[in-house]
């Protein structure tokens, strides 16, 4: 680790000295490292650093090694950094302090919170209903403190699959149907009149567990802004549940997310209201994300006859909408 970066996680720690631990995780296409840093002489045992490190080559699982990707990750890095701090939330929808965060030419360190020391230790890759509530409640509360917030220097729209942001995977589509029409449900989706902050990214390997599993908190904020809450939601059931367990499962959980949500919000929101056009935002959504993958990887395994199904349906509204 470089002396300039340690002087950074020493001082913002107040830690005598440390030590470079294992490596949590590297950064999507190589830009960088997750890792755990133990230190020595304050009251806090450990650390976990973001360390971006932009590559001279960018590697794309789909092959869409473009500038364009290039420069969305960039700004994602910008994003998230402005987000630690600037932003701050509350224990109902727990994220990780941020402790210091710096550029250092084309690199940046994000010093977080170790969220194992703080209580959530677990990850996990199979989840119960008890644990998928305790995210949807995490969810729910995160878009209840955001409700009605401009996204002030994060991404306009959130979430990673955003269109705008993805002229490459549109190009790349065979399914003409769904391309012609993704810019209408684009245009739907973010006219809502309803708008919170989104996580943008709130799949499940981004939630930290407590022990019992019943308590949550989230990490990832690279794609967080604003938008239709709905984009969350079904983001993260697509990716704790298969095609059936989504054919059977998705109606009670949706229920639940609108029964967190309805607790938390201002007792001046006109919740009647709010869940009447979230709700009818679900398929929408859901179609938006489908539109994205079919685009960006053909053959990825969340391309099922569940999100088959609900497209073939916003399609046939926006067909019998435009002959009416």
């Amino acid at each position: 680790m470089k002396k300039e970066h340690q002087d950074l996680i020493l001082k913002a720690c107040g830690a005598n000295s440390l030590r470079a631990g294992a490596r949590i995780q590297t950064l999507w296409s190589g830009y960088g490292e997750i890792f755990r840093v133990h230190l020595e002489g304050c009251d806090r045992p450990s650390v976990v650093v973001k360390h971006v490190m932009f590559p001279q080559k960018h590697k794309h699982p789909g092959g869409l090694d473009t500038d364009i990707s290039h420069q969305r990750k960039v700004h994602s890095y910008k994003v998230e950094t402005y987000w630690y701090q600037n932003y701050s939330t509350n224990e109902q929808c727990r994220v990780p302090v941020c402790l210091a965060a710096k550029s250092f030419g084309d690199e940046h360190l994000i010093v977080l919170e170790d969220l194992d020391i703080a209580g959530f230790p677990v990850r996990k890759r199979d989840v119960n209903d008890d644990e998928i509530k305790a995210c949807l409640k995490w969810i729910a509360n995160f878009h209840s403190l955001f409700l009605g917030v401009s996204p002030k220097g994060l991404w306009p729209i959130g979430t990673y699959w955003h269109l705008e942001t993805r002229p490459e995977e549109l190009e790349a589509m065979s399914d003409e149907k769904l391309k012609a029409a993704a810019g209408k449900i684009d245009h739907i989706l973010n006219s809502c009149c309803f708008k919170t902050i989104l996580h943008g990214d709130a799949k499940l390997e981004n939630f930290c567990f407590s022990k019992d599993g019943l308590q949550v908190a989230a990490v990832d904020f690279q794609y967080v802004g604003g938008g239709c809450g709905m984009k969350d939601v079904i983001y993260f059931l697509g990716s704790c549940m298969d095609e059936r367990e989504c054919e059977n499962r998705v109606p009670a959980l949706l229920d639940c997310y609108f029964l967190e949500l309805q607790k938390a919000v201002d007792k001046e929101t006109d919740f009647p209201a709010l869940e009447k056009e979230w709700r009818s935002m679900f398929a929408f959504a859901w179609t938006d994300f489908h539109r994205f993958l079919l685009g960006w990887m053909p053959g990825h395994h969340k391309i099922n006859k569940f999100s088959k199904k609900l497209t073939q349906e916003v399609l046939n509204k926006l067909k019998q909408s435009h002959s009416v």
